[in-house]
């Protein structure tokens, strides 16, 4: 083996002999910028499995098409459903609201997100979906604000999401 660390030793030096660290370092940077300038154009598949394209279905889900706008625990993890507080627990008088696309039928409807209040939180399914969010200042628009403030008990449980109807189709100019 001591024959093979002279032989790389011998290949370092004269690398190191004839080359300058200014030429090693402007080739590197050379390939560094030839590489991001070819990298937009290799062939690299950009499609989502096929898979991902079906409409998600289950309601425990963060990507259930009625949580678009969701930010809290689901109730229909937390002993409740999606439109009912679990035991123990009572809707916030106030909520927020969200228009959600539903896949299946092409339609988008009103979705209004209410609190469940007078249990600790449920800790379990939290989804935080800030999709068509608005500042704090809208409120009924904003959904990081604890909608159990306007009940008895301000305690957080979980969230439910009730349809209230059809999102009204945009004019169109």
């Amino acid at each position: 083996m001591h024959w093979l660390d002279k032989l790389g030793e011998r290949a370092a030096r004269s690398v190191a002999h004839t080359t300058s660290r200014r030429s090693v370092l402007n080739r590197i940077g050379r390939v560094l910028v030839g590489t991001a300038f070819l990298m937009p154009v290799l062939p690299v598949a950009r499609s989502a499995p096929a898979d991902s394209k079906k409409p998600q279905m289950d309601d425990t889900a963060c990507d259930y098409w009625r949580y678009c706008a969701v930010d809290g625990f689901l109730c229909s993890c937390c002993g409740g459903s999606m439109t009912s507080c679990p035991p123990g627990t009572s809707p916030s008088a106030v909520s927020w609201v969200g228009t959600c696309h539903n896949p299946l039928d092409g339609k988008d409807y009103l979705i209004s997100y209410n609190d469940c209040c007078g249990k600790a939180a449920c800790g379990k399914c939290m989804c935080a979906s800030a999709e068509r969010e608005r500042p704090g200042y809208q409120m009924f628009l904003h959904n990081d604000v604890n909608w159990c403030m306007s009940n008895e008990s301000s305690i957080f449980h979980c969230t439910t999401s009730v349809i209230v109807g059809l999102a009204k189709p945009k004019p169109k100019s």
